[in-house]
């Protein structure tokens, strides 16, 4: 105890007694004791008759303080009310007042209890704790070693050091009543006032359900060395310094951003230039693009005329002269008639060519309207692929040429690409006009169109279809549902009352 716990000085146990066991318990203590144990003389002190009393039967080291046996430690109200709120609940609890040791006036102590209740006894109310309440064990330790070999570690120079109890926590703060002292090791008379010269810091400390209040003070000569002199000095420097610093670098940051700002408009206002640009050759590639296909058309048309015209009716004419030179020689010139037929066969193959050649440059059933065209297209289709092929066309369509032109192009490579690329059994067209849209959409039950096909170097079908309707002003739309799903083109171009297609942006979808 000496060597680890120097700042206790005993250990004792109050026993709870009620005054109907008083006399009992005494007669019961005098008859057990030893001579050398302190306890013949046994009585309960103060002898005033109250109605329960905390009795100190066990005290260690009973050579110092076997005066205490027999003591009652309730009888002052502030340890009996320590007592009962420790009962209460089952805490430790301190009464905050210094206890006289008696003949060592020097010597006062403070003491902490903590209840001690029977064996096997529920616990878990106020009521339950008070009718298993045996006493309490408690420790006395001088409040003064404790500071003392708190402030030997710290090591203070010039520490002083006041300790005060403020009463229990439940308690108003602050106090009517003032704090009691507990320590201080400070020269009698001498004030531990704050003043100009002097540090001082107050921390609120808990114990035992109690609060303390610890008051430091120390000289600030004791606290400052030389460097303390001159530091308000070097800290106007720093921070002049760093004002110095800061304004540069603000200088620097403000300079760089309006800077930063210049460069952003220029190169913002290039840039929009150089859209403008990018977007009016972009017009002008349109308006090539959309020349070019109309010379281009033009000139199938004109080709397509001229074959019919002069190769066709010279073919006819032709045909005429042989077909004329097999009726003659069929009797009389039986191998003559043989080579005319050979050769009438050969003008026929040729017409047929002639008008293969020709439609592929400019069918003649355009003539007669979108919807006659699209009906011998999808025959054609019928009877080259050998699939199933719905037509749902409106037949009173009247839209100029070259409206009429795209869109039978744009079916063409449709249906190429049908035949070509989607493995489908069953291909579906339909064509309507309504509210000045004309709309045509060819739709397959194929394997779909997959990603990334419609941007593979030298795939340029989807693109001449969305080209094509652009020129027009209208719309592209190409969606691929994936396997078994097929691939669905939309087309749509407004036909009444439109954007002009001569300036309409191109919108693909």
């Amino acid at each position: 105890m000496a060597q680890e716990f120097a700042t206790i000085d005993n250990i004792n146990f109050a026993r709870y007694v009620t005054d109907g066991q008083r006399r009992r318990f005494e007669r019961t203590v005098r008859a057990g004791a030893r001579p050398r144990d302190g306890y013949p003389a046994f009585a309960i002190v103060p002898p005033e008759r109250r109605a329960d009393y905390a009795v100190i039967t066990l005290i260690e080291p009973v050579e110092q303080f076997g005066d205490t046996l027999g003591r009652d430690i309730a009888a002052r109200p502030t340890f009996a009310l320590a007592l009962a709120q420790s009962r209460d609940t089952g805490a430790p609890a301190t009464s905050g007042q210094l206890i006289d040791v008696p003949g060592q006036p020097s010597r006062a102590t403070l003491a902490m209890r903590m209840p001690i209740y029977r064996r096997d006894l529920p616990l878990d109310s106020v009521t339950f704790r008070r009718a298993a309440y045996l006493g309490s064990v408690g420790i006395g330790f001088s409040a003064r070693r404790l500071a003392q070999e708190a402030l030997d570690e710290i090591g203070g120079r010039d520490l002083r050091l006041a300790l005060y109890d403020s009463g229990a926590l439940d308690e108003p703060h602050p106090r009517a009543v003032p704090d009691a002292l507990l320590f201080s090791n400070m020269a009698p008379g001498a004030s531990d006032s704050a003043a100009h010269d002097t540090f001082t810091a107050t921390l609120p400390l808990e114990c035992g359900g109690r609060l303390w209040q610890a008051r430091f003070s120390a000289p600030m000569a004791a606290w400052r060395s030389p460097l303390d002199r001159y530091l308000p000095s070097l800290a106007l420097g720093a921070g002049g310094l760093v004002t110095l610093l800061l304004y540069v670098l603000f200088h620097t940051l403000a300079t760089s951003r309006r800077q930063a700002v210049r460069m952003a408009k220029r190169m913002t206002r290039e840039l929009r230039d150089s859209q403008a640009r990018l977007q009016h050759s972009h017009y002008q590639l349109r308006r090539l693009a959309a020349h070019a296909d109309r010379i281009k058309e033009q000139e199938r048309k004109r080709i397509a005329r001229e074959i019919h015209d002069d190769l066709g009716q010279n073919l006819l004419v032709l045909r005429i002269e042989a077909d004329l030179l097999a009726a003659r020689t069929r009797q009389r010139h039986p191998r003559l008639h043989a080579r005319a037929r050979t050769t009438l066969g050969q003008i026929d193959r040729t017409i047929r060519s002639v008008r293969h050649i020709i439609n592929d440059l400019r069918p003649a059933v355009l003539d007669l309207g979108l919807s006659a065209a699209v009906e011998w297209q999808v025959d054609q289709f019928r009877q080259h692929a050998g699939l199933a092929c719905e037509l749902d066309a409106q037949d009173d369509i009247a839209v100029d040429d070259l409206c009429a032109t795209a869109f039978f192009r744009v079916l063409q490579e449709s249906l190429s690409n049908v035949l070509q690329h989607a493995h489908a059994s069953a291909v579906r067209v339909t064509l309507g006009q309504r509210d000045g849209v004309l709309t045509m959409t060819i739709s397959d039950n194929g394997v779909g169109i997959a990603p990334g096909v419609r941007c593979k170097p030298g795939s340029f079908g989807l693109v001449g279809i969305e080209e094509r309707i652009s020129i027009l002003g209208g719309r592209c739309a190409i969606h691929g549902g994936g396997p078994a799903a097929g691939t669905t083109v939309m087309v749509s171009v407004p036909v009444d009352g439109g954007p002009s297609r001569e300036h309409a942006p191109p919108l693909v979808a």
